[in-house]
């Protein structure tokens, strides 16, 4: 898989493919090998980080489909081809999008629009949420092949994650399948669990950068260009604050297959999906500024991989809203929602 990962780097039908063929034979998280399944996240996104934002979404939603499987007696039809489909997770909401999920016989139909839906002329079904008529929101299966479904070409301007594009998906009448009912999707563990699958694969970026730079340090050191005492401490600190990630990581996985997390009343599952996305985009954006400070411009002008990871982390970790879901965190702290 990794050397497919590698192989395939910016071939977006081909990833797709790895990415469903992985959805059938990868671990889900919660089922007892969450850790192997955030190692092989961070392993394929140290190979290319894009190659691992077109897998998480499909391996979230495969995981999203057992969970409510699980959680209701009712057997909701899938989508035709729904198992062999390529799939992506729509969840985002923005103040001038509005999509709307309303009874339509004995189903249910979907109206309006869905921002920040990545690849999706290329994805074959979705999992997105809407506003339902209770006034909450509700996640519903959805064929993107529907003659209902317009996906906008976006002005995808980002110099990161070009392969991977973002825009909006307009739904004119569009069947769905109900995925759990209204507010299940966000209140159940596995959007907890599913947000931090994100972080080890922003951590497995940096990773990538960590062996570019020590690849670098080697590669001068056998040119005669030893290393100076400042690239040392850089690659020290870098060093230790990926160790130092990845352990905090693996005991969080831990945690969930044995039923730990969230057990006690004190500490609730969301709260440490906080502390270990903003653990680990502080982990990320502190290498990102050790490794481009120490390795300077040129290999940002003419080192093609390298350049492309140093882009492809810098938006994807951006998904974590900084100082914004600190406040968040330190709401629930305030509250006594803390290991401390």
């Amino acid at each position: 898989m990794l050397d497919s990962a590698g192989g395939t780097a910016g071939d977006v039908p081909a990833l797709l493919d790895l990415a469903v063929a992985a959805g059938h034979t990868w671990p889900r998280p919660g089922e007892g090998r969450t850790m192997v399944l955030w190692e092989l996240l961070a392993s394929v996104a140290a190979v290319d980080v894009a190659a691992a934002r077109v897998l998480e979404p499909h391996l979230d939603a495969v995981a999203i489909l057992a969970q409510a499987a699980n959680s209701s007696p009712v057997d909701h039809p899938m989508p035709a081809g729904a198992a062999d489909a390529s799939w992506g997770v729509f969840a985002a909401e923005a103040p001038n999008a509005r999509l709307d999920a309303r009874p339509a016989g004995t189903g249910v139909v979907l109206n309006g629009t869905k921002p920040w839906c990545s690849l999706a002329g290329r994805l074959d079904c979705a999992i997105v949420t809407a506003h339902t008529d209770d006034g909450g929101r509700a996640a519903f299966a959805v064929s993107l092949r529907h003659p209902g479904v317009e996906c906008e070409e976006p002005a995808w301007i980002a110099r990161g994650l070009r392969e991977i594009p973002s825009g909006s998906v307009h739904f004119d009448q569009v069947p769905a399948t109900p995925v759990g009912g209204t507010g299940w999707y966000h209140s159940r563990p596995g959007f907890a669990w599913g947000g931090m699958g994100v972080a080890a694969c922003w951590l497995g970026g940096a990773v990538g950068v960590a062996r570019d730079f020590r690849n670098g340090l080697l590669a001068g050191a056998g040119a005669g260009r030893e290393p100076d005492q400042l690239a040392l401490a850089a690659l020290g600190e870098v060093d230790r604050t990926i160790a130092a990630a990845l352990q905090y990581l693996a005991r969080t996985a831990a945690r969930i297959d044995d039923g730990s997390l969230g057990a006690d009343g004190n500490q609730s599952t969301w709260s440490e999906a906080q502390r270990v996305r903003g653990t680990v985009a502080a982990a990320v954006e502190r290498v990102v500024h050790l490794v481009g400070s120490n390795r300077g411009p040129g290999p940002l002008a003419f080192d093609e991989k390298y350049a492309k990871r140093m882009a492809d982390l810098a938006l994807y970790v951006r998904q974590h809203h900084g100082a914004r879901d600190d406040a968040q965190l330190g709401r629930l702290a305030l509250k006594g929602d803390c290991p401390w």
